[in-house]
């Protein structure tokens, strides 16, 4: 567990306290924790699902205590807002909790990934979906595969939402196991073909992003990550 969640965290955050809380440019709100959760400002929404507030009321249900303030919208209406208060009492103690507190974040992403195999397969098509249970039950077979999952449900979702589309394609982790599909035994490990698949996925996306998000500044990181799911755990 503890292996898992540093490595998310590295992924995420490169493995430091300071990066547990931060707004990436371009983006609507705050990435917190060691699996960039969203948080939402009041008034604001998109297509991506919100997971800082489900994480807040699974710590509680752990029996740790977190401040008021954490269970509204996020205090901070802008990146320039949040940016500014980066010292303040309350992202201090944001950051204080959420270093203390690696391995219950980790459980948290690892139910996310356990609950994720029903949805996808309601809503894969229905020629798809022994392929996807087929890619997801062999994954969790080896750690380096049951990390795949974790971190990319994390990453990018499940891909059952139709709000997270471009051009009517997603980019989650369902969206990945069908990839997989398309050269099945095409690699020697599960974990390969795995990383293979979500560099062509994440293509896909960058490819039908509106222009104006300029995604495709983000594809080679995404890559890299993508490509360090072929290390050994």
């Amino acid at each position: 567990m503890d292996r898992v969640g540093n490595r998310i965290w590295q992924n995420e955050c490169g493995g430091s306290v300071a990066g547990l809380t931060s707004w990436n440019a371009g983006e609507a709100f705050a990435s917190l924790g060691i699996g960039h959760f969203i948080w939402y400002p009041k008034g604001q929404g998109g297509p991506f699902e919100e997971s800082f507030p489900p994480l807040v009321a699974f710590l509680e249900s752990r029996g740790l205590s977190t401040p008021g303030w954490m269970k509204e919208t996020c205090p901070w209406p802008t990146k320039a807002a949040f940016e500014a208060d980066k010292n303040g009492a309350r992202q201090k103690e944001l950051r204080t909790l959420l270093s203390r507190t690696v391995r219950q974040q980790t459980e948290f992403i690892m139910a996310r990934m356990e609950r994720a195999l029903p949805k996808m397969l309601a809503a894969a098509p229905a020629g798809q979906r022994d392929w996807v249970k087929v890619a997801f039950e062999s994954l969790k077979t080896t750690p380096e595969g049951t990390f795949c999952l974790i971190d990319y449900v994390n990453f990018k979702g499940e891909g059952t939402s139709p709000k997270e589309r471009y051009n009517g394609q997603g980019w989650g982790l369902l969206q990945v196991l069908q990839a997989m599909g398309e050269t099945p035994g095409s690699y020697t490990a599960w974990n390969v073909q795995f990383a293979e698949a979500a560099k062509r996925v994440l293509g896909r996306r960058v490819s039908n992003a509106p222009p104006e998000r300029n995604e495709k500044r983000w594809l080679a990181g995404w890559h890299n990550r993508c490509d360090g799911y072929k290390k050994t755990l």
